[in-house]
Parts: structure tokens; C-alpha cells; sequence
């Protein structure tokens, strides 16, 4: 095949797109793991380099419980059993009659608790989401410099084809004189 027709990899298409400006750094930073060959990394827990800890795993529970359609009909039927303990359609002694201060204290606390703690959560889950889309963007663009290979490769097909088909209309074109057949 001819040096003309040589079709560029992976990695020689990467080292061009290098040589081009307007890259950001994140894009230069896996064009350069591109251009050395690496492999991309699949999942956003191959980077993980340590378990998460207890209190990350605590918040990841609490923000799946605190979150649930469960916890918010169990925690309405706890509020509605309270009200009526406490407002005496049950009878009973109350222990925290209308305005049911003590409800308010600890539905505060529960929500002085629970609300840094799901942040957190949340935290930790945007966190894992930019990895996710950081590797979604590798896989594309290494998608992207795939196809420009494959179009590349079709490319140099058809210039071969072509110029295989120019061949042989020149040897038509010709004739048998030309070729050194004898003429009858």
C-alpha cells in the first residue's frame, strides 16, 4: 500500500487533534491517554481508591430512607397517631397536648439531623456523577476518533478501488493493438 494510502490509528489521529489549540484540559488529558495507547477506565468505581467510610455509608442510608415513599407514610401515620394520642379523640392522659411543643421540638431536631446529612449524600452522589460523565465524554471521544479512522480507512478503500477501476478503463480504452495482441 502507499505511504498516502496508509491509514492513521487511533493513537496518530490523537497526537493530530494535540497539535490543535482549542482543546480544554480535560479533553488534552485523554487525547493524551489516547495518543500513549491506554485503555479507558469503564466504571467511576475503578477510580475509587479507598472504601467509603461509615459515616459516608450511614449518609447514603439515611438519604435512601429518608427519601422513600415508606419513611414518608410511616413517618405521616407516627404524626397522625401523635396528634390523636395528644388531642384526646383517643382517650387517654396526653403527654404533649395542643400545640404539641414537644412534636415540634423533635420534628426540628429530626430535620436539624437529616438535612446535613442527605446533603452529604447528595454531595457524594454529584461527586460520582461528574466521574460518570467525565467517562462518558472519554468514551465519546474516543467513539469520535474511531469513526474518523473508519472514514479514513473507507476513504483510502475508495481511492484503491478507484484507481483499480481507472486501470482497467485505460486497458479497455486501449484495445487489443495497443496491448500487443496481433492484429487478425
Amino acid at each position: 500500500m502507499d505511504d498516502a494510502l496508509k491509514i492513521p490509528s487511533s493513537a496518530d489521529i490523537a497526537r493530530q487533534m494535540l497539535d490543535e489549540d482549542d482543546y480544554s484540559d480535560e479533553e488534552r488529558e485523554i487525547l493524551e491517554r489516547i495518543a500513549s495507547g491506554h485503555p479507558a477506565k469503564r466504571r467511576p468505581g475503578d477510580y475509587r481508591t479507598t472504601p467509603p467510610t461509615v459515616g459516608e455509608r450511614v449518609a447514603d442510608r439515611v438519604a435512601a430512607i429518608g427519601g422513600s415513599w415508606g419513611f414518608i407514610i410511616s413517618f405521616g401515620v407516627v404524626l397522625f397517631a401523635w396528634m390523636a394520642i395528644n388531642s384526646g379523640v383517643i382517650p387517654r392522659s396526653t403527654f404533649d397536648p395542643f400545640p404539641f411543643i414537644f412534636l415540634n421540638l423533635m420534628l426540628s431536631m429530626l430535620a436539624a439531623i437529616q438535612a446535613p446529612v442527605i446533603m452529604m449524600s447528595q454531595n457524594r452522589q454529584a461527586a460520582k456523577d461528574r466521574l460518570a460523565a467525565h467517562l462518558d465524554f472519554e468514551t465519546n471521544l474516543r467513539a469520535e476518533i474511531d469513526i474518523m479512522r473508519l472514514h479514513h480507512k473507507l476513504d483510502t478503500i475508495l481511492v484503491e478501488r478507484m484507481a483499480a477501476i481507472g486501470g482497467r478503463a485505460r486497458d479497455v480504452a486501449q484495445g487489443p493493438v495497443e496491448r500487443g495482441a496481433k492484429p487478425d
